[in-house]
């Protein structure tokens, strides 16, 4: 038993964008709510500069976690050009909606589009599942 499974994994703050994407909805007609449709929704996308940065690997899981949730995330690289650090994109999904406030500012619309949040390494956590 090694010494660092106790050390708690750095946190970094973070926005989140969702955005639609037509893989996902296919995948969620062909599948409902199956693997295929978890394998493209439970992921973030991050700028590989802040990957470095914040010492997280592709292949890995992350804890993206705030106020109003927390869920276990794939993590990848985001294939966008480098320059958007702090930015994490996440496609609309039962696991982005989980870190949305109910609060609406009287609008009636929660803030799907801006998500803060932090980010840690998952170490050895599994995906959140569509059921929790």
């Amino acid at each position: 038993m090694g010494f660092g499974q106790f050390l708690k994994a750095p946190e970094y703050d973070i926005k989140i964008i969702t955005y639609r994407d037509i893989f996902q909805s296919t995948a969620l007609e062909s599948s409902g709510c199956g693997d295929e449709y978890a394998e493209r929704s439970a992921v973030i996308l991050l700028d590989k500069g802040d990957m470095k940065k914040m010492v997280l690997k592709d292949g890995r899981k992350a804890v993206l976690k705030n106020n109003f949730g927390r869920v276990v995330v794939h993590l990848r690289p985001s294939d966008y050009d480098e320059g958007h650090e702090g930015i994490g994109y996440m496609t609309n999904s039962p696991w982005s909606n989980a870190l949305v406030s109910s609060e609406t500012g009287g609008s009636g619309v929660p803030k799907f589009k801006m998500i803060t949040a932090s980010i840690s390494d998952a170490k050895d956590e599994k995906v959140t599942s569509f059921d929790e």
